[in-house]
């Protein structure tokens, strides 16, 4: 039976529920698998990023400043539109007051952003929940938040997104240690996302990016195929 309470993204169901939020949090759950880890000295962003002989490759995981950068499961385009407003309030902060945007900043803008498409007539919510990386330059230290379609965010020691989040996140539960140094972080994390891949984990279907005091930065392909080559 269809419920006409899912055609309106600002009615509420009797049950109190946002149904076009719903369907946002399915597109992302339906989406290719996204694992953050902070370790103690950094954090890390894994993902499976499928590739075909026939096009070009695009990144899943993308820079958004010196020592922030995301990685997303759902809808691509959506997080495509997402990454250009994040690094325009990053860059009109640092123009403003000259120093870089700290990350809770950030994601407390991103979060008022996709907020206020839950409650805004003749759009939808977007399809995609985020996992942003920064590292703290005053405090000295890692941090990894999550935002969802719905505006929420949270911070975590270490979560995934996407195909089969909630085993994923059973198996961080067992695997995560307050100890973990960056090295160890990059193992566990490609260790929980393999536990959702159907195929065999290469360096041309896994993209992982680093964040730490260094600031942001992707891994190389043979640096990808060193560390599988570890597992």
């Amino acid at each position: 039976m269809g419920d006409h309470y899912g055609f309106s993204l600002t009615t509420f169901s009797p049950s109190g529920k946002l149904l076009q939020i719903e369907y946002a949090l399915n597109a992302v759950k339906n989406g290719q698998p996204s694992v953050g880890l902070r370790a103690q000295d950094g954090v890390v962003l894994a993902t499976e990023n499928k590739a075909s002989i026939l096009y070009e490759e695009q990144a899943k995981i993308e820079k958004i400043s010196n020592h922030i950068g995301c990685v997303y499961s759902g809808m691509g385009p959506d997080f495509r539109i997402l990454v250009k407003k994040a690094r325009k309030i990053a860059m009109e902060y640092e123009m403003m007051f000259g120093e870089e945007i700290p990350t809770i900043q950030l994601v407390q803008k991103i979060a008022a952003v996709m907020q206020e498409y839950t409650q805004s007539g003749g759009v939808r919510p977007f399809g995609v929940s985020m996992l942003v990386a920064g590292y703290d330059t005053r405090d000295k230290r890692p941090i990894l938040f999550q935002c969802d379609p719905s505006g929420a965010y949270f911070a975590w020691k270490a979560t995934a997104l996407g195909k089969s989040d909630v085993n994923a996140k059973t198996f961080l539960e067992k695997r995560f240690n307050e100890t973990l140094e960056l090295d160890d972080g990059i193992h566990t994390s490609l260790l929980t996302l393999r536990e959702s891949f159907d195929v065999g984990m290469t360096e041309d279907n896994v993209e992982i990016a680093i964040c730490n005091a260094n600031g942001f930065q992707r891994l190389t392909k043979q640096q990808i195929k060193d560390h599988l080559a570890s597992l």
